[in-house]
Protein backbone atom coordinates (compact mmCIF):
# COMPACT_ATOMS: atom_id res chain seq x y z
CA UNK A 1 0.00 0.00 0.00
CA UNK A 2 2.05 3.36 -1.27
CA UNK A 3 1.29 7.01 1.45
CA UNK A 4 -1.31 7.81 -1.42
CA UNK A 5 -3.48 5.06 -0.87
CA UNK A 6 -2.95 4.81 3.18
CA UNK A 7 -6.38 5.00 4.83
CA UNK A 8 -7.01 7.81 7.64
CA UNK A 9 -5.07 6.99 10.62
CA UNK A 10 -3.35 4.36 9.15
CA UNK A 11 0.66 4.95 8.95
CA UNK A 12 2.38 4.06 5.92
CA UNK A 13 4.68 2.76 7.81
CA UNK A 14 2.91 -0.34 9.10
CA UNK A 15 3.50 -3.38 7.01
CA UNK A 16 0.90 -5.40 7.99
CA UNK A 17 3.78 -8.94 6.80
CA UNK A 18 5.01 -7.04 4.11
CA UNK A 19 8.77 -7.55 3.49
CA UNK A 20 10.52 -4.24 3.15
CA UNK A 21 10.82 -2.54 -0.21
CA UNK A 22 13.26 -3.93 -2.89
CA UNK A 23 14.99 0.12 -2.48
CA UNK A 24 15.45 0.05 1.39
CA UNK A 25 17.17 -3.68 0.74
CA UNK A 26 19.41 -1.81 -1.75
CA UNK A 27 19.96 1.21 0.04
CA UNK A 28 20.38 -0.77 3.15
CA UNK A 29 23.04 -2.99 1.67
CA UNK A 30 25.06 0.16 0.13
CA UNK A 31 25.44 1.43 3.76
CA UNK A 32 27.17 -1.69 4.10
CA UNK A 33 29.93 -0.51 1.60
CA UNK A 34 31.84 1.62 4.31
CA UNK A 35 31.55 -1.08 7.15
CA UNK A 36 32.84 -4.17 4.89
CA UNK A 37 35.17 -1.46 2.90
CA UNK A 38 36.97 0.06 5.64
CA UNK A 39 37.28 -2.99 7.59
CA UNK A 40 39.18 -4.55 5.04
CA UNK A 41 41.27 -1.51 4.11
CA UNK A 42 42.46 -1.42 7.63
CA UNK A 43 44.20 -5.14 7.31
CA UNK A 44 45.52 -4.10 3.94
CA UNK A 45 47.14 -0.62 4.71
CA UNK A 46 49.94 -0.08 6.48
CA UNK A 47 49.28 1.48 10.47
CA UNK A 48 50.16 5.20 9.44
CA UNK A 49 46.90 5.78 7.02
CA UNK A 50 45.36 2.90 8.71
CA UNK A 51 44.68 5.45 11.59
CA UNK A 52 42.80 7.63 9.26
CA UNK A 53 40.87 5.15 7.98
CA UNK A 54 40.24 3.46 11.48
CA UNK A 55 38.79 6.90 11.82
CA UNK A 56 36.29 7.02 8.94
CA UNK A 57 35.18 3.87 10.17
CA UNK A 58 34.28 5.06 13.75
CA UNK A 59 32.95 8.07 12.38
CA UNK A 60 30.70 6.07 10.33
CA UNK A 61 29.79 3.57 12.66
CA UNK A 62 28.64 6.16 15.30
CA UNK A 63 26.38 7.85 12.61
CA UNK A 64 24.85 4.85 11.83
CA UNK A 65 23.89 3.72 15.56
CA UNK A 66 22.41 7.12 16.06
CA UNK A 67 20.34 7.01 13.43
CA UNK A 68 18.81 3.68 14.60
CA UNK A 69 17.59 4.92 16.79
CA UNK A 70 16.36 8.11 15.29
CA UNK A 71 14.68 5.60 13.30
CA UNK A 72 12.36 5.39 16.59
CA UNK A 73 11.36 9.35 16.96
CA UNK A 74 10.14 8.89 12.95
CA UNK A 75 8.08 5.95 13.79
CA UNK A 76 6.73 7.30 17.11
CA UNK A 77 6.09 10.39 14.96
CA UNK A 78 4.33 8.92 11.76
CA UNK A 79 2.20 6.54 13.84
CA UNK A 80 1.10 8.34 16.78
CA UNK A 81 2.74 6.22 19.35
CA UNK A 82 4.35 8.82 21.71
CA UNK A 83 5.62 6.17 23.97
CA UNK A 84 8.33 6.12 26.25
CA UNK A 85 10.08 3.25 24.88
CA UNK A 86 10.27 5.01 21.03
CA UNK A 87 10.98 8.41 22.55
CA UNK A 88 13.52 7.55 24.98
CA UNK A 89 15.45 4.56 22.97
CA UNK A 90 15.31 7.29 20.14
CA UNK A 91 18.10 9.41 21.94
CA UNK A 92 19.85 6.71 23.81
CA UNK A 93 21.84 5.12 20.67
CA UNK A 94 22.97 8.79 20.09
CA UNK A 95 24.39 9.31 23.60
CA UNK A 96 25.97 5.69 23.96
CA UNK A 97 27.48 6.54 20.72
CA UNK A 98 28.88 9.61 21.10
CA UNK A 99 31.96 8.43 23.66
CA UNK A 100 33.09 6.07 20.46
CA UNK A 101 34.12 9.60 19.06
CA UNK A 102 36.64 10.11 22.01
CA UNK A 103 38.46 6.64 22.57
CA UNK A 104 40.98 4.98 20.60
CA UNK A 105 39.89 3.11 17.42
CA UNK A 106 40.82 -0.32 19.11
CA UNK A 107 38.42 0.62 22.23
CA UNK A 108 35.56 2.48 19.93
CA UNK A 109 34.72 -0.17 17.53
CA UNK A 110 34.18 -2.94 19.51
CA UNK A 111 31.64 -0.56 21.49
CA UNK A 112 30.35 0.33 18.35
CA UNK A 113 29.74 -3.05 17.23
CA UNK A 114 28.27 -3.93 20.66
CA UNK A 115 26.04 -1.30 20.03
CA UNK A 116 24.99 -2.05 16.47
CA UNK A 117 24.01 -5.57 18.45
CA UNK A 118 22.01 -4.17 21.10
CA UNK A 119 20.07 -1.67 19.02
CA UNK A 120 18.70 -4.68 16.73
CA UNK A 121 17.88 -6.33 20.42
CA UNK A 122 16.07 -3.70 21.28
CA UNK A 123 13.84 -2.52 17.72
CA UNK A 124 13.37 -6.51 18.04
CA UNK A 125 10.48 -5.75 20.82
CA UNK A 126 10.00 -2.27 19.87
CA UNK A 127 9.84 -3.12 15.88
CA UNK A 128 6.91 -5.91 17.00
CA UNK A 129 5.06 -3.02 19.00
CA UNK A 130 5.12 -0.98 15.90
CA UNK A 131 4.16 -3.59 13.35
CA UNK A 132 6.78 -3.49 11.96
CA UNK A 133 8.24 -7.42 12.43
CA UNK A 134 9.00 -7.61 8.61
CA UNK A 135 11.19 -5.58 8.70
CA UNK A 136 13.67 -7.14 11.37
CA UNK A 137 15.18 -10.05 9.27
CA UNK A 138 16.63 -6.69 7.06
CA UNK A 139 17.70 -5.16 10.03
CA UNK A 140 19.48 -8.73 11.25
CA UNK A 141 21.24 -8.87 8.50
CA UNK A 142 22.52 -4.97 8.06
CA UNK A 143 23.20 -5.28 11.92
CA UNK A 144 25.50 -8.26 12.15
CA UNK A 145 27.53 -7.45 9.03
CA UNK A 146 28.14 -3.79 9.98
CA UNK A 147 29.02 -5.02 13.96
CA UNK A 148 31.11 -7.90 12.34
CA UNK A 149 32.89 -5.14 10.55
CA UNK A 150 33.34 -3.21 13.41
CA UNK A 151 34.74 -6.08 15.02
CA UNK A 152 37.40 -7.11 12.38
CA UNK A 153 38.40 -3.76 11.71
CA UNK A 154 38.91 -3.64 15.60
CA UNK A 155 41.35 -6.63 15.47
CA UNK A 156 43.29 -4.31 12.90
CA UNK A 157 44.18 -1.35 15.03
Amino acid sequence: MTAAATRPGQSPLRDDGAKPPALAQALGAGGLVPFVGLALVLWLVPPDPGAWVALALVGYGALIVSFLGGIHWGVAMAQGLATTGHLAWGVAPSLLAWPALLMPAHAALPWLGLLLIVCYGVDRRLYVAAGLRAWLTLRWRLSMVAALSCFIAAGAT
